[in-house]
């Protein structure tokens, strides 16, 4: 199944997009998972929220809602990997607020960290065996036989990034399950993607994993509402060629 969504929900500029006028910002989260079944927190990165918060996104949620959450900056940009003990069970610690509707954890590592297959090893294996990760590097040095071999060690995997159509990443598939993110496109008005583009990426998927398998597909292209209505697009197109997709807004 592909578990669609976008990367946060607090923009303003949905307004008239996904958020009716009038909808108080208070009940947005609410308004958002009554339209889509899953969304990517990027909360925590900049700042942990507590376990109090995480709970009460819990309980404004509908069961079978996940959400996917970015690990905190102070893991991945201040320390970089190192002695990553302590910040990953802090996350998960709090994380845990979230009770089933926990989903993956991303690891999104700056783009000066050059590969270093020791430290990633050492930072996914503070991780339960129960706990799905995601790791998005940015640099090219990762794309080695050695870092492929740790992710699928450790079920982990590779976060498919794209940037303006095309893949930021090699396409691997480490584990038996996805994550993707799309951070911008190349259609108009900017930074929207288009039907062709969508398209490959919902085949690229397809070869990788089976309908089956959990594949997790976030828009990051928040501004305008653009990651809302092109989340719809690439959810309609997947459902077109057959895949099995969770819900999306009918925005028509």
């Amino acid at each position: 199944m592909i578990v669609v969504g976008t990367s946060g929900w607090q923009y303003r500029d949905w307004r008239g997009v996904l958020y009716p006028e009038g909808c108080p910002q208070r009940l947005w989260l609410e308004t958002y998972a009554d339209a889509f079944a899953s969304v990517e927190s990027n909360n925590a990165f900049y700042r942990l929220p507590t376990v109090e918060q995480f709970a009460g996104w819990r309980d404004r949620t509908p069961e079978g809602f996940v959400m996917a959450v970015k690990a905190s900056r102070y893991l991945t940009h201040i320390k970089r990997l190192r002695d990553p003990e302590e910040p990953v069970e802090r996350l998960l610690s709090h994380a845990e607020g979230l009770g089933d509707r926990l989903g993956p954890v991303l690891l999104q590592l700056p783009p000066t960290l050059r590969a270093d297959v020791g430290l990633l090893d050492t930072c996914l294996d503070c991780f339960p065996s129960g706990v799905r990760v995601a790791v998005e590097p940015r640099h090219d040095s990762w794309w080695t036989g050695e870092v492929r071999a740790v992710l699928e060690r450790h079920g982990a995997a590779l976060c498919w990034a794209d940037q303006r159509g095309r893949p930021a990443t090699p396409l691997w598939s480490t584990t038996d399950w996805g994550y993707l993110r799309f951070h911008h496109g190349r259609a108009q008005p900017w930074p929207r993607y288009g039907r062709q583009s969508l398209t490959t990426w919902v085949r690229r998927v397809a070869d990788a994993w089976p309908d089956g398998a959990d594949v997790y597909a976030y828009f990051n292209n928040d501004p305008g509402g653009a990651a809302v209505l092109d989340a719809c697009a690439f959810a309609r197109i997947a459902d077109g060629l057959g895949r099995t997709v969770t819900r999306t807004p009918d925005l028509s």
